[in-house]
């Protein structure tokens, strides 16, 4: 990219050129996903409007849903104060976020010093993820 929007120099990013980036649901508000960004994704998701990130166990940008048709469409774009954090309101397709085949991420919660699952699979991954 040569010409990169303005919008990105208002962001602090890692050592490692990345920032943060939750997916909420648009209208429940609610906490899907927790992944990461370079300016490359960022930009991209504001000009697509289809969230992307940056994996970094694969080292290369993800749409998300490129291999589940699970997409995101971004509603809205939001810096936290400290602006080293991004918040995307999102309408989560086909209602899954995780890769686990559960609707959020955030599944399991402490309860009495131990993780208990809180949500249920929705679908079973083997049946989502062909590679």
């Amino acid at each position: 990219m040569t010409n990169k929007p303005s919008f990105l120099s208002d962001i602090k990013w890692t050592a490692d050129g990345l920032v943060p980036a939750i997916a909420q649901d648009v209208d429940s508000g609610e906490i899907l996903m927790m992944a990461w960004m370079n300016d490359e994704a960022l930009t991209l998701t504001a000009e697509q409007g289809i969230a992307v990130y940056w994996s970094r166990s694969r080292n290369r940008l993800w749409r998300k849903g490129e291999s589940s048709g699970h997409t995101q469409c971004v509603k809205e774009i939001k810096l936290d104060c400290d602006a080293d954090v991004i918040i995307l309101a999102v309408e989560q397709k086909g209602g899954i976020a995780c890769h686990t085949g559960r609707r959020s991420c955030f599944y399991r919660s402490l309860r009495d010093g131990q993780w208990v699952e809180n949500a249920s699979v929705i679908r079973d991954p083997k049946e989502i993820y062909h590679e």
